[in-house]
């Protein structure tokens, strides 16, 4: 049965829902993503543009946009919001979380426990003392697919290999390997679809499949799409130059979204995470990257958390 596996770090949350030590799904909440989808709070109306869409400020001095704005508001107004999609850190362009008028009581979104916890599947917190069951499912590699976009699939077909990329448009699979060619594209269909889940992936997907003969052949590597992927999402049938898109509801960003936005960030997180785990009596200077440690000296209370939970303060240089 699938378990979530999950971690509250120092800088942000981590979870895993993995079933025979292998990550179906994973999800990470950075402390200061902003507020979290279903928070309800004030926002000062700032702008109003064409369509009757509008610019705010939240509550945490964050920005936001809002759609169908009521008639009788101008800016300048107060008024009470709620988070309908997260913000998105984009590399080069991020995008303001998006919200709409409510009437609701004032509250904070469910967070990562909250949400993995209202899933149904049994949840087991994880401390650093213990066997590190989240690397030993793969966690690692999971980070590595993510900022790197290289996903293989040679267990399935030998050969065979994604290449992830997400853009402002969409996330792009390109796929990879020998013949047979309608194989390596069911095969590939399927990598894709669990690498859709396991990433969080939303928006939109485009998939470019080898060219594949024929409307079965075609409808058979769909097909394949539609037995793993869960729903919602709506897809296009594969055209003749073998491209698929898919389309899925995008409330937060994609795991390679919030890892390739800010790498420095994601490597600070990272190495605090690795630094929770240092054995007591083992050597306390640690070397990092120049960037990663001039992020956590920014961040004090980061490190100083550290010492808390290991007993010991780290004495942190650059590499």
């Amino acid at each position: 049965m699938p378990e979530w596996l999950y971690e509250a770090g120092i800088g942000e949350s981590r979870a895993a829902l993995v079933e025979d030590d292998r990550i179906l799904e994973a999800l990470i909440e950075p402390e200061d993503s902003g507020p979290r989808l279903g928070s309800v709070m004030p926002a000062r109306l700032t702008h109003l543009l064409p369509g009757r869409q509008g610019r705010l400020i939240l509550a945490n001095g964050q920005a936001a946009l809002i759609a169908a704005v009521p008639a009788a508001l101008s800016a300048g107004r107060m008024l009470t919001v709620e988070i309908v999609r997260e913000a998105l850190p984009e590399i080069g362009r991020p995008k303001p979380a998006r919200a709409i008028v409510t009437d609701r009581a004032e509250q904070a979104g469910p967070d990562l426990l909250a949400r993995i916890t209202a899933t149904g599947h049994p949840v087991r917190t994880l401390h650093p003392h213990q066997p590190d069951a989240l690397e030993a499912a793969g966690w690692s590699e999971l980070l590595e697919e993510a900022q790197t976009g290289d996903i293989d699939f040679a267990e399935a077909m030998p050969g065979g290999a994604l290449v992830m990329t997400p853009t402002p448009a969409m996330t792009l699979f390109d796929v990879d390997g020998p013949p047979p060619l309608e194989a390596l594209a069911i095969a590939a269909a399927e990598a894709v679809a669990d690498a859709i889940r396991r990433h969080g992936i939303g928006g939109s997907v485009g998939i470019d499949f080898p060219t594949i003969e024929g409307k079965a052949a075609r409808q058979a590597v769909t097909a394949a799409i539609d037995r793993i992927l869960p729903p919602p999402f709506e897809r296009t049938a594969m055209n003749g130059f073998g491209f698929v898109q898919i389309v899925r509801p995008r409330p937060r960003a994609s795991l390679p979204e919030r890892l390739r936005a800010d790498p420095v960030a994601a490597g600070a997180r990272a190495a605090l995470r690795t630094l929770e785990r240092v054995p007591p009596g083992s050597m306390n200077r640690h070397r990092l990257p120049a960037p990663v440690l001039a992020y956590l000296d920014a961040r004090p209370h980061w490190v100083a958390e550290l010492a808390r939970r290991t007993g010991m303060t780290p004495l942190l240089e650059s590499l």
